[in-house]
């Protein structure tokens, strides 16, 4: 009985050769596709590889990471509702009155 060798090995990170990674980086730098689609079309199991090149080889400044914050409303849940309530009877009545004319 003769065994079969088989050929599916697994990739490793020395498979990759640095102008394979800097043509993946410069897509993803570009906007052309997400670091998620780049693993994904080129076949790149790490689910980190990407973003490790990314800050290694990329042009970004990875250093100090943009924050978005969510601007904090002065009201309360209850002021809100008790606002947005107000304006709908307000919408009512208005619309109301334009029906009649």
């Amino acid at each position: 009985m003769k065994h079969s060798k088989i050929t599916g090995n697994k990739r490793t990170q020395r498979d990759y050769n640095l102008g394979f990674k800097l043509a993946v980086i410069s897509q993803v730098e570009k906007g052309e596709m997400t670091y998620k689609q780049a693993q994904k079309a080129y076949g790149i199991q790490g689910r980190s590889t990407v973003l490790v090149w990314l800050r290694k080889h990329g042009t970004l400044d990875w250093s100090n990471p943009i924050r978005h914050q969510m601007p904090k409303s002065k009201e309360t849940p209850a002021q809100k509702i008790k606002r947005l309530e107000r304006e709908l009877s307000d919408a009512k009545l208005k619309n109301k009155i334009l029906n009649t004319m």
